[in-house]
């Protein structure tokens, strides 16, 4: 039975019948069926009106009801059919007897099959249904060692076997090297991986670490019975069949235990536990992480003490991974582009690296999430792919947005942790834009990563309101931050109240930031201010996309001044006191450039006289000397005057304490005479 709309019906337009013989012989072994035409339908109530929702006589077929009275059907969705040997049309909903359409494969009427008794009904055969296991993407695995396609250990070790691997170039470091100096001073630092063979130096603490207060079980190896002791025996926890790469439910940490420790052909299935987090537990006081990421840490540098309680805080720091022989993790990059360090306990593994080039990361987004990504291996997407081995002892550290799979040649243990930090803050921001692009689900993406970024924000704010020194590795990824706290108080700012502007608000930490829209501005003018030595003025921004972003404009783009003239400094003004005051320049009531920032008022502004002072021959400075003619001396007098203005005023931090600020405004003003005459100053 053949079943078509209007638009490719045979033999039927808009002013034909459709109890009218179809002009064109339909397919021998398939009847003939029509929905009825939605024009047709209009002219008959146009010419002969019924009811809403009935059928004119014109309509009816053979089977319709004989009295006279109206028939209720809805015109737009009714499905005509002829029968296979007279070819008369009917209505199906007055001949189907509650059968439904789909299922017929030829059919006759009433009349013909009482008349001849060879014919038959027939139904088309069931839709066939594969018994084939399909691609199941499983986020949870995010948390540990990544995302994954539905993989067969087998068949990816098969396929790498014949794909161009390039061999392991990446440093090997000592322990002590690892540091905050090495990251501030080596242009290189932490843009590759980098293995540690002897894990000593570093300052990190494992549960089998051998310490001379014997701290973390002394010189006894640690193993999964004893995590599952130290954690809890009734601990649950998310346990991954590795062929299928789907969650197996019902397991704890002693079932696990039970399972991982038996011969391997004793196993049922390859398993996998790669997001045990530990933070919080018995065994979390067992283990520090290395010296260098509790230094560089955002959690540890920014989260504030008191809102590490109750759980109010991402809990990414410390993670358990057991894995046993034969495992696979697909390739992925850990969530927010966060780095790792990870330390092997017992057994080895196998990384495969991919470079996040440009390149290499827009072919990971397409791959990721879609049909290539359980039939295609993404090194053949990419550049190149760079395999590592890790042995028992050693330790890695994997910067930020590395995409890798991993493979586990033996059972192993292993404990590491993830964690963001101010050296690549783009590249994270970057690999959280492929997240929501690939519609990760939040419960898996980094926890509470607005707030955090929140908190950075703040802190940086307050670094450069009292002119600290920040690494010049920092600064640029600094402005990365800055953009992106901007976007995210122009959600807040939208006038449409939706779920993205009350995440955006919610992710605000109140008492840290009590404007939010006023810090992230004033972040992003402080280090204009400082990188260009201009404040880029921000343009009132059109709402065309419902996010306060005009659609096709860049969030960072630069406006013209607000001297209306491009590429030229604002002029000073009038005002010493004004113009030495950045935070004048940043409210409306000053005259500044920023509706939501209202500084703070000064209580206390001393202006100090200017110390006049005169020197007699004093040749002219070199550095004053460009482009200006001074006549034929090079030998006068110099007088250099001093003025400054200090404020101060008081604020309240944290926990009721009072904190006072001072800011000292100092303006040096030189005018230099020859002894011909010619005057020239500077200040």
């Amino acid at each position: 039975m053949a079943e078509s709309t209007t638009a490719s019906m045979s033999g039927l337009t808009s002013s034909d019948s459709p109890a009218a013989t179809s002009t064109t012989t339909a397919a021998a072994d398939a009847p003939t069926m029509a929905i009825l035409p939605e024009v047709s339908t209009t002219l008959a109530v146009v010419t002969n009106p019924t009811p809403t929702g009935t059928t004119s006589k014109d309509e009816l077929c053979p089977s319709c009801a004989k009295d006279g009275r109206p028939v209720k059907r809805n015109l737009k969705t009714t499905h005509w059919v002829e029968c296979e040997a007279c070819r008369t049309w009917y209505h199906w909903d007055c001949v189907s007897g509650g059968q439904p359409l789909s299922t017929i494969d030829k059919w006759y009427c009433a009349s013909c099959l009482q008349s001849n008794a060879s014919l038959a009904i027939t139904f088309k055969p069931p839709a066939r249904k594969s018994s084939r296991k399909r691609t199941q993407l499983n986020y949870a695995t995010l948390e540990g060692e990544g995302s994954s396609s539905s993989s067969n250990p087998d068949k990816w070790m098969k396929i790498i076997e014949n794909k161009p691997i390039a061999s392991d170039r990446f440093r090997r470091m000592k322990g002590e090297e690892i540091n905050v100096q090495w990251m501030n001073e080596d242009e290189t630092a932490f843009r590759e991986p980098v293995v540690i063979e002897d894990a000593r130096g570093l300052g990190m603490r494992m549960p089998c670490w051998p310490s001379e207060d014997g701290v973390g079980g002394a010189t006894v190896p640690f193993d999964v019975r004893d995590v599952a002791r130290v954690v809890g025996e009734e601990t649950p926890v998310e346990v991954i069949d590795v062929a299928t790469q789907s969650n197996s439910p019902g397991w704890n940490l002693a079932r696990w235990a039970e399972y991982y420790h038996k011969p391997e052909e004793e196993r049922d299935k390859i398993r996998n536990v790669i997001s045990l987090e530990v933070t919080g537990t018995p065994m979390a006081e067992m283990i520090a992480p290395p010296k260098l990421v509790q230094d560089i840490d955002w959690f540890q540098r920014f989260w504030p003490l008191n809102r590490r309680g109750k759980g109010q805080f991402p809990k990414v720091q410390l993670y358990c991974l057991m894995s046993v022989a034969k495992s696979w993790t697909d390739m992925h990059v850990d969530f927010a582009g966060s780095s790792v360090f990870y330390h092997v306990l017992k057994g080895s593994k196998v990384f495969y690296f991919i470079r996040p080039t440009k390149a290499n990361l827009n072919a990971y987004e397409k791959w990721c999430g879609s049909e290539l990504q359980s039939s295609t291996w993404l090194g053949d997407l990419v550049d190149e792919v760079v395999k590592v081995e890790l042995q028992q002892g050693n330790t890695m550290f994997i910067p930020t947005g590395w995409i890798h799979a991993v493979y586990t040649p033996i059972d192993s243990l292993v404990i590491g942790g993830n964690f963001l930090h101010s050296y690549n803050i783009s590249t994270q921001l970057k690999i959280r834009d492929i997240e929501i692009k690939t519609r990760v689900p939040k419960k898996f993406r980094f926890p509470m990563f607005q707030r955090m970024c929140w908190y950075v924000g703040e802190a940086y704010t307050r670094v450069l309101r009292n002119k600290e020194e920040i690494c010049p590795r920092i600064l640029p990824e600094l402005r990365s931050l800055s953009d992106f706290l901007v976007s995210e108080a122009r959600l807040i700012e939208t006038p449409a109240n939706d779920s993205t502007k009350k995440e955006a608000r919610d992710m605000v930490p109140a008492d840290k930031v009590p404007d939010a829209p006023a810090l992230a501005r004033e972040l992003r003018w402080r280090l204009r201010l400082l990188l260009d030595g201009e404040s880029g003025d921000e343009k009132p921004t059109k709402q065309a996309n419902g996010h306060g972003i005009a659609n096709g404009g860049a969030r960072n783009k630069r406006s013209t001044p607000a001297n209306g003239v491009a590429g030229h400094k604002r002029k000073r003004l009038a005002n010493d006191e004004r113009a030495g005051s950045q935070d004048t320049m940043l409210s409306d009531s000053g005259g500044g450039i920023f509706r939501n920032y209202t500084p703070r008022p000064w209580e206390s502004v001393k202006r100090i006289e200017g110390l006049v002072s005169k020197r007699s021959a004093v040749p002219l400075p070199e550095d004053w000397e460009a482009g200006v003619s001074v006549g034929s001396s090079r030998v006068g007098e110099l007088e250099t005057r001093t003025d400054s203005v200090v404020k101060v005023r008081r604020v309240e931090g944290e926990k009721g304490k009072v904190i006072l600020e001072r800011e000292t405004i100092v303006r040096t003003k030189e005018v230099w005479c020859a002894e011909d005459g010619d005057v020239m100053q500077v200040e």
